[in-house]
C-alpha cells in the first residue's frame, strides 16, 4: 500500500508543469479535523498548525504539529482510560493544478506522534516514529488564500481527515 501510495506521489510532483505556488515563498496554516485510532472506539477532534516553504512551484517541504485527538476508552470492562495524542511531522508536499483554483496535493514524510495514557490515576508516555502519507484536494481563493481538505496517515493505527486554511506570505 505505502510503495503504491508513494509511487502516485512521485508521479503527481513529476507530471506538473504550471502552479499557483510561487517558488521560494513561504505559507502558514492551521486545520481542524477528526482522527480515528485502530484500537479504540469513538473519534477525536484534531487541531493543528502548519509552516511550508515551496522549494519549486509543484512542491514544498512543510512542518506541522498536531493534536491529533484527546480520547477516553474502556481499557477493562470497569476500567477507563484517557489518551491523548499529538503528532510532529515533516513533510514533501506535492501539487497538481486542475482547473479553476483546485488542486491535488500528496504528501510523503516523516511523522513522531506522542501517546500519554492514563489509567487508575498513572501516566504513561510512549512516542512512535513512522513515515507520514497523505493526499487530499486544494482551492485556492487567491494567490494568498487557500483551503485544502486531506487524509493523513500519520501511524499505523491512525487516520486522520482535516479540513485546513493556508496563507502564502
Amino acid at each position: 500500500m505505502f510503495k503504491k501510495i508513494a509511487a502516485t506521489a512521485i508521479l503527481v510532483i513529476t507530471s506538473s508543469t504550471g502552479f499557483a505556488a510561487e517558488p521560494n515563498s513561504f505559507y502558514a496554516g492551521v486545520d481542524l479535523g477528526r482522527t480515528k485510532i485502530d484500537d479504540i472506539s469513538g473519534r477525536g477532534t484534531s487541531a493543528g498548525v502548519f509552516v511550508g516553504y515551496n522549494v519549486l512551484s509543484n512542491i514544498a517541504i512543510e512542518a506541522g504539529y498536531r493534536r491529533l485527538a484527546s480520547l477516553e476508552y474502556t481499557a477493562v470492562p470497569g476500567i477507563n482510560g484517557d489518551i491523548d495524542l499529538n503528532q510532529v511531522s515533516l513533510s514533501a508536499v506535492g501539487t497538481l493544478p486542475l482547473s479553476n483554483g483546485f488542486s491535488l496535493l500528496g504528501r510523503l514524510g516523516y511523522s513522531r506522534v506522542e501517546a500519554e495514557d492514563k489509567v487508575l490515576g498513572r501516566r504513561v508516555k510512549t512516542s512512535d516514529s513512522n513515515g507520514i502519507v497523505g493526499v487530499g484536494v486544494g482551492y485556492a481563493f487567491n494567490p494568498a488564500i487557500s483551503a485544502r481538505l486531506e487524509f493523513q496517515k500519520p501511524s499505523s493505527d491512525s487516520q486522520n481527515v482535516s479540513i485546513g486554511l493556508a496563507y502564502q506570505f
